[in-house]
C-alpha cells in the first residue's frame, strides 16, 4: 500500500503525464514528422478528429505536467541531499549529465522528439534559483510560459513542408529499411529539431521547473487539499479545456496558423487546470491503483519504454506499422503499450526498490558519494 504520510499528488502527475505524453508521441512515431507545425495533418475525417482530441487535450499540455514534476524533483532532491548530508551541487550535476547521456541515445536510436535532453540543459539554469523563495519563482515561472507564448508560434510557424523527396525518403527507410538506417534518419532529425526546441521547449520547461519547484518551497504539493489548487481547478480547467478544444478546432479545420498559434498560447492555461483536477483526485489509492502509482514512479523507465516498444512496433524493423494505421488505431495502441508497461514495472518493483532506468540514473547521480 501507498504510505498515506507522504505526499500523494507526485505519484497521481505522474501516472497522468505518462498516458497525455504518449498519445502525442505515436502522432510522430507511427506517421510522418516532417510536416510543418502548420499543417495538422490527418488524411481521413477520423484522423483529423482524432488529431484534433489529441491537440486539444494533451499536446503542450502533458509536457507541462511532465516538466513541473521535474521541478518538484529538485525541490525532493534538496531535501534528501539535506538530510543525507551530501554535497548537492555535485549531485545534481551528476543528475544533469546522466539524463543528458540518456536523452541522446533516446533522441538519436528510438525517438527524435526526446525531452531528457532539454531537462538537462535547463535544468542546469534551475540550479542557479534553488534559493529562491517561492514567491519569486512562481514570478519567474509565469514569466517565462508568457515568453514562451509569445515566441514559440513564429519560430514554429516558420518551419515549412519538406519537400516531397524528403518525405518519401522518410517512408521507405521507415518502413522497409534497417535498425542502422533508421538510426541514421533519427539521428539527423533529432540533431536538426533540438536547436530550434531547446529555444521553444527549454523556455517553457523552466518556467515550470520555477513552478514545481516552488510548490515544493511553499509545502503545496503536500497538500492536496490546498486552496490554491483548488482556483486552479475552478478557474483553469473548464475554461482551458474549452479554449484549448476550440483552438486546436481551428488549427484543424480552420485558419492553421492562427489556430496553432492559439494553442500555444492557451496549453498553461488546461495544464494548471490539469493540476487542480489531479490534486483533488489526489487521495489515498486501493491495492491495484496503489501498484500502478509505485510504477508511475519509475516515470524515466515507462517514458523510455515507451519509445522502445512503439518504436520497434511501427518501424520497419520491427512490426513495420509505420503509416498503415489510422491515428485512433496508433494512439490506442500507444495507451496499450502504457497500460502493459505500467503492470510490467508494477511486477519489477516488487522486486526491485528502483526501475531499470531509475537505477541507472542513480547510480550516475550519486557516483562518488558516500551513503548513496
Amino acid at each position: 500500500m501507498t504510505d498515506s504520510r507522504r505526499a500523494l499528488m507526485p505519484d497521481y502527475l505522474r501516472l497522468a503525464a505518462l498516458f497525455g505524453i504518449v498519445v502525442v508521441n505515436v502522432q510522430y512515431m507511427a506517421f510522418s514528422s516532417l510536416h510543418g507545425f502548420a499543417d495538422p495533418g490527418g488524411a481521413t475525417p477520423a484522423d483529423a478528429v482524432t488529431l484534433w482530441l489529441v491537440n486539444g487535450v494533451a499536446t503542450l499540455k502533458t509536457y507541462g505536467l511532465f516538466s513541473f514534476m521535474f521541478g518538484v524533483g529538485l525541490g525532493f532532491l534538496m531535501r534528501s541531499t539535506e538530510r543525507r548530508e551530501l554535497a548537492f551541487g555535485r549531485v545534481y550535476r551528476n543528475r544533469m549529465l546522466g539524463l543528458l547521456a540518456l536523452g541522446f541515445v533516446h533522441g538519436c536510436l528510438f525517438f527524435p522528439g526526446d525531452i531528457l535532453v532539454i531537462y538537462a540543459v535547463t535544468g542546469a539554469a534551475l540550479y542557479r534559483f534553488r534559493t529562491w523563495p517561492a514567491v519569486r519563482l512562481v514570478r519567474v515561472g509565469m514569466a517565462l510560459l508568457l515568453v514562451q507564448v509569445v515566441i514559440a508560434p513564429p519560430i514554429l510557424l516558420s518551419i515549412p513542408d519538406a519537400p516531397a523527396d524528403m518525405i518519401a525518403l522518410e517512408r521507405e527507410i521507415m518502413t522497409r529499411g534497417g535498425f542502422p538506417e533508421v538510426i541514421v534518419f533519427r539521428a539527423i532529425g533529432f540533431a536538426f529539431t533540438l536547436p530550434a526546441f531547446l529555444i521553444i521547449q527549454g523556455i517553457s520547461a523552466l518556467g515550470w521547473f520555477c513552478l514545481g519547484l516552488a510548490a515544493v518551497k511553499s509545502g503545496m504539493i503536500d497538500n492536496a487539499a490546498h486552496p490554491l489548487w483548488r482556483r486552479a481547478r475552478r478557474w483553469c480547467l473548464g475554461p482551458g479545456l474549452v479554449l484549448s478544444l476550440g483552438t486546436a478546432a481551428a488549427w484543424q479545420w480552420g485558419p492553421t496558423v492562427a489556430g496553432a498559434a492559439l494553442t500555444i498560447a492557451v496549453a498553461p492555461v488546461a495544464t494548471l487546470g490539469y493540476l487542480g483536477l489531479i490534486a483533488a483526485i489526489a487521495r489515498p489509492p486501493g491495492p491495484i491503483l496503489s501498484r500502478a502509482l509505485a510504477a508511475g514512479g519509475s516515470s524515466l523507465t515507462i517514458y523510455l519504454g515507451q519509445s522502445i516498444l512503439l518504436s520497434t512496433i511501427f518501424a520497419g524493423y520491427g512490426l513495420g506499422l509505420w503509416g498503415a494505421l489510422d491515428r485512433a488505431t496508433a494512439t490506442g495502441i500507444a495507451l496499450a503499450v502504457t497500460v502493459v508497461l505500467i503492470a510490467l514495472v508494477a511486477v519489477w518493483r516488487m522486486f526491485f526498490a528502483l526501475g531499470p532506468f531509475e537505477w541507472v540514473l542513480r547510480r550516475i547521480t550519486y557516483a562518488g558519494q558516500e551513503n548513496a
